[in-house]
């Protein structure tokens, strides 16, 4: 049985950043929501409240396994915004950046897997 790592530390740490960036600066993530979804500052909140649970759950035994699976979950659901924002960039943005938001878009599998990994761990 394993115990939990350093890299559900890690992933815990990541949502946890990430989920407190919602509510402090809410408006990049506003930016990328794709544009048919409504309310998007709500919807910034939301997932931001979602991050944060989640890190919290990946922290504790009893939860890790829900909170990684529902981690993933959340992962998969907020890669429309990831595209979102890389088409954003292809219109406006430098070429860096152009090249960045599309490099991003891969790079949420293995985020997905750490997740799936996560879930598998146990305290």
């Amino acid at each position: 049985m394993a115990s939990r790592s350093g890299t559900t530390t890690g992933l815990a740490l990541l949502f946890g950043v990430l989920g407190t960036l919602h509510f402090v600066k809410p408006e990049p993530f506003e930016q990328i929501v794709p544009r048919a979804l409504p309310r998007k500052k709500e919807l910034v909140y939301a997932s931001g409240a979602a991050e944060l649970a989640c890190a919290a759950g990946l922290l504790h035994p009893r939860t890790r396994r829900v909170a990684g699976l529902v981690s993933a979950g959340l992962l998969v659901a907020l890669f429309p915004a990831n595209v979102q924002m890389a088409v954003d960039l292809q219109r406006k943005g430098s070429l860096p950046a152009k090249a960045v938001g599309w490099a991003r878009l891969p790079l949420q599998f293995p985020l997905i897997r750490w997740a799936l990994k996560a879930a598998r761990e146990d305290g």
